[in-house]
């Protein structure tokens, strides 16, 4: 009991009730199939057509869904598109643990040709790398999808062999990715040559384990 300004005894009031919040328009209809359709729409738009050509039109007509269902998710196609070559990055390639170095980098060449000969990879990465050199926001992007994607397994496949002995410890870790990555890239991104010819990965990873043991 207590007592109001004036001294008259009154009843405690109830502490007064916090105003509910809502919850905003639209927060839960974001379903996540949905989201993935739209995805791989926007893959196949691009090798389809190239990211000058490809519009919120035609991904929404590929995904099955409606225009607003795009713009509910990314405000353009330079986002859409960014935030699929961020997740590119993110995710990565599985790092190998085949217990040599050139264990470890003959499967990494086997899984990293198969993706860039993928269909959709052979055509949307060139034509990302073209579109780059005119909008810095997917160049940077792109730097880091390739670059950063590959770095985290090619550190870790060095730092393996650093412990096996195999490979010195204080090498130049960009030098070791460029010698790493930089082969297999150049020939299916920058000259777009067919498959490797027969042996050529066996090679290739020969060479580069004796360039890793020379740094």
């Amino acid at each position: 009991m207590t007592t109001n300004a004036d001294g008259a005894a009154q009843s405690p009031q109830p502490p007064p009730q916090q105003p509910r919040r809502r919850v905003p328009a639209g927060a839960a209809v974001l379903r996540e199939d949905v989201t993935e359709a739209i995805r791989a729409a926007v893959f196949e738009e691009l090798a389809a057509v190239g990211y000058a050509r490809m519009s919120i039109e035609g991904i929404a007509r590929r995904a099955g869904v409606g225009k607003t269902a795009v713009y509910r998710r990314w405000r353009s196609k330079l986002h859409l598109v960014l935030d699929l070559v961020s997740a590119i990055a993110v995710q990565g390639l599985p790092a190998p643990d085949t217990g040599t170095l050139d264990g470890d980098l003959r499967l990494l060449y086997e899984v990293t040709s198969r993706a860039l000969r993928h269909p959709v990879a052979s055509q949307v990465i060139p034509d990302l790398q073209a579109e780059a050199a005119r909008n810095p926001e997917i160049a940077e992007a792109m730097q880091k999808a390739l670059r950063e994607g590959q770095a985290g397994v090619a550190s870790g496949i060095v730092a393996a062999a650093q412990a096996r002995g195999e490979i010195r410890t204080g090498i130049d870790g960009e030098l070791a990715l460029d010698i790493v990555s930089g082969p297999l890239y150049w020939r299916a991104v920058v000259i777009r040559g067919p498959k490797p010819p027969k042996g050529y990965l066996e090679s290739l990873t020969r060479a580069t384990a004796a360039a890793l043991k020379a740094l």
